[in-house]
């Protein structure tokens, strides 16, 4: 039987992404808002830093997208958009954080095909037993990291939006900081 801890009592120290029973995903919508991609990254890690200075890292294998069309996962592989070959990993690495009851508050920066944008999100933390839940979505305008490739040409598509969740769960030994399984 699971326990949820009230928010104030979320357990300070490092915890570790259990890819196991986590999803990155993320959809993009375009062609005038007429057409959503949805997809997937397979291959991702990350941390997270509770106490008195709260930290949150997130790795992505760029390469490890998939939105169930080949042709599609390669061509956004491409330099026309995450250009892996030069730039293998999407980070975010939090500049500023601060738990609130059960809400992190996050300013970071998110690094992708080699540019860099400021990215702020609000996540939901929730510890059960000796692990913790973490809710997360945020947006960001991909035209901001380069990605502006059109099947249109000269004629742009209005703004876009990525929009990446993250639902997962995280282990830790929460009495020492150092540890990560």
């Amino acid at each position: 039987m699971s326990t949820t801890a009230p928010a104030a009592q979320i357990t300070d120290g490092a915890w570790q992404l259990d890819p196991a029973r986590s999803s990155v995903e993320f959809h993009v919508r375009h062609f005038y808002g007429l057409v959503t991609v949805k997809g997937a990254f397979a291959d991702y890690d990350g941390t997270l830093q509770l106490g008195a200075t709260p930290a949150v890292e997130l790795t992505l294998q760029a390469a490890s997208l998939d939105t169930k069309m080949v042709k599609r996962d390669e061509h956004l592989r491409s330099g026309d958009f995450f250009d892996v070959e030069h730039h293998p990993q999407v980070r975010f690495v939090s500049e500023r954080a601060e738990l609130d009851g059960d809400t992190l508050r996050v300013q970071g920066r998110l690094h992708a095909a080699g540019r860099q944008i400021p990215l702020e999100l609000d996540a939901t933390v929730r510890e059960l037993d000796d692990e913790l839940e973490i809710e997360a979505v945020a947006e960001a305008d991909h035209r901001e990291l380069g990605m502006t490739w059109s099947p249109l040409g000269i004629l742009r598509a209005p703004a876009s939006s990525l929009s990446a969740a993250a639902s997962c769960a995280a282990k830790g030994d929460p009495t020492h900081a150092s540890h990560r399984p």
